[in-house]
């Protein structure tokens, strides 16, 4: 039975903001380090670039070159390593109508790719006895609206019915108005507390950044370590990530070499529609409309559900050792495959949600949209094909996600007898 409406709002907020997250976020070290087999180490292959294979070459540079100009975007970067070789190409300026080239080795913002970061040290403390699928939300916020009816997996496969405080007006006009706004985690839990849930807990599926903020939290509170520390010791390290890396508080800066990330419109807009009208389409392409560069707004507002910033060839590494297995045990790694279901071997379009992470077709991995940069990562367990592709521009003028389009076509290049 969900007794939303009887819960206060306030008083959450304020649980929140004294109670198990503030010394998440006070920025000091915890005194509780992490035991040596609380880390998982990994030996990984090296997927930086190479010269482009031939073959590939041939396959994929049209095909490439003509879906980026299609999707009418200031730069993108496209990554595949395959078992036969592997292929980079950087298209584009690192400024909007620049003369400055974009390279494979730039930093950009990965968006939601950081869920399944996030989701993998989640089971990672479900391997190691700290949490457990099962655990239900008020087991460590007893004062959370219906906490005792959402569950850490349904954070994780966004079953929990809870409202996505990006879908908040109120929330937009703040980005838009004032992007240097440093948001806490609390802010962002309180603004979707204050909307009714979608369902009651697993009576449905609704992607809601909502969760992985949540879900991060409770992380946070079971093992006294900032999120940025638990990435870097479960995952990035691990890994050789050295190009990796999640902003501490207040720090909207991209890393040298990245370009700028730019949105047409705003974000208020964009919750109506984020396909220009036809008259501004038009302007876009005659270059009487330019985008706005977004690029240093503030990444607490998406912090767990978005913050990483990487590089082609580290998502490539990353994307490897998710899907192959290497940062979970067997047991858990499977209950994560089986997450998603049958795979649709055949069309990357066929897109189904399991334990923080998507399949995308016989691809499995996530996407990542966030104002300013558009990211797909994905791996085909049957080939040992990964693709990356990054963008600097969340839509297209013509609303589609440039990053995913762009997947769509190289994966298909690649299957073409």
């Amino acid at each position: 039975m969900m007794r939303w409406r009887s819960r206060s709002v306030s008083f959450f907020a304020l649980v929140i903001l004294v109670g198990g997250c503030t010394a998440a976020h006070s920025g000091e070290p915890s005194s509780e380090q992490p035991a040596a087999a609380d880390v998982v180490k990994v030996s990984t292959p090296d997927t930086s670039p190479r010269p482009n294979d031939p073959g590939l070459d041939a396959k994929l540079a049209p095909v490439v070159s003509s879906a980026v100009a299609l999707a009418e975007i200031p730069a993108a970067v496209v990554f595949v390593v395959t078992p036969s070789g592997s292929w980079a190409e950087a298209y584009g300026t690192r400024a909007f109508a620049g003369t400055d080239p974009v390279t494979v080795d730039d930093r950009f913002r990965v968006g939601s790719v950081t869920k399944t970061m996030v989701a993998t040290v989640v089971l990672q403390l479900v391997e190691q006895g700290k949490l457990s699928l099962s655990d239900k939300v008020s087991k460590f916020y007893p004062e959370f609206p219906d906490g005792e009816e959402i569950t850490i997996e349904q954070l994780l496969d966004m079953r929990s019915g809870l409202f996505s405080y990006t879908e908040d007006v109120s929330f937009n006009e703040t980005l838009d108005d004032n992007p240097g706004y440093v948001w806490k985690p609390a802010e962002l839990l309180a603004i979707a507390t204050s909307h009714s849930p979608y369902f009651e807990p697993g009576n449905g599926f609704r992607y809601s950044n909502t969760n992985t903020v949540l879900v991060a939290s409770i992380a946070q509170q079971v093992t006294g370590e900032t999120l940025g520390d638990l990435l870097q010791e479960r995952i990035f390290e691990p890994l050789g990530l050295h190009e990796t890396s999640f902003p501490a508080d207040g720090d909207h800066t991209m890393p040298v070499p990245s370009p700028r990330g730019y949105l047409y419109g705003t974000n208020v807009s964009a919750l109506q529609t984020v396909q220009l009208p036809d008259a501004q389409l038009q302007a876009a392409r005659t270059g009487a409309l330019f985008p706005h560069d977004v690029t240093e707004l503030d990444p607490s507002w998406i912090w767990a559900a978005g913050g990483v910033i990487s590089t082609a060839a580290d998502l490539a590494t990353y994307a490897r050792a998710l899907v192959d297995g290497h940062l979970l045990t067997h047991e858990i790694d499977r209950l994560r495959i089986e997450s998603l279901g049958q795979l649709d071997e055949t069309n990357p379009a066929t897109i189904r949600y399991g334990l923080g992470w998507m399949s995308f077709g016989p691809m499995i991995g996530h996407d990542g949209a966030i104002p300013g940069f558009q990211t797909f990562m994905g791996r085909e367990p049957a080939s040992g094909t990964t693709i990356v592709v990054f963008c600097t521009m969340r839509d297209s003028p013509t609303g589609v996600r440039p990053a995913n389009e762009i997947a769509k076509n190289v994966f298909r290049a690649l299957h073409e007898n």
